[in-house]
């Protein structure tokens, strides 16, 4: 089976030695993904739906450079640090799988890396 290895080189990759995605065979599994901009800042302070509508733009990006979509992700699970904002999540959630949901779970986490953070979301898909 063949692996291949997906990185964007944040400074976070090497830091803690992990990549952003794996793709094995035609399994994709894609690690925590954080809403955060391109330099690493966190976007969209104390916004739970802007923030989740980030990461899984990040997560739409990263599918599509391994020749995937949203459309094949079959697992997400979304930590959140304030499980009162449900709606919040669910809706951006609502808005990018709606067509092709996946099984998911959210659950609410003591912290995240970095405190600005309100939600992280894996994802899992098939190629």
């Amino acid at each position: 089976m063949t692996i291949q290895r997906y990185f964007t080189d944040t400074q976070w990759e090497p830091k803690v030695g992990y990549c952003r995605a794996l793709r094995a065979g035609n399994l994709i599994y894609l690690s925590g993904t954080a809403p955060v901009d391109d330099s690493g800042n966190t976007v969209a302070l104390g916004d739970a739906y802007a923030q989740a509508c980030q990461c899984f733009k990040i997560i739409q990006a990263t599918l599509k450079a391994l020749d995937s979509g949203l459309h094949q992700v079959v697992r997400t699970r979304m930590y959140v640090t304030d499980i009162s904002q449900w709606e919040a999540f669910g809706k951006a959630h609502q808005e990018y799988f709606g067509a092709h949901p996946p099984v998911t779970s959210m659950v609410e986490v003591k912290a995240l890396i970095n405190a600005d953070m309100l939600i992280e979301v894996e994802a899992e898909a098939i190629a």
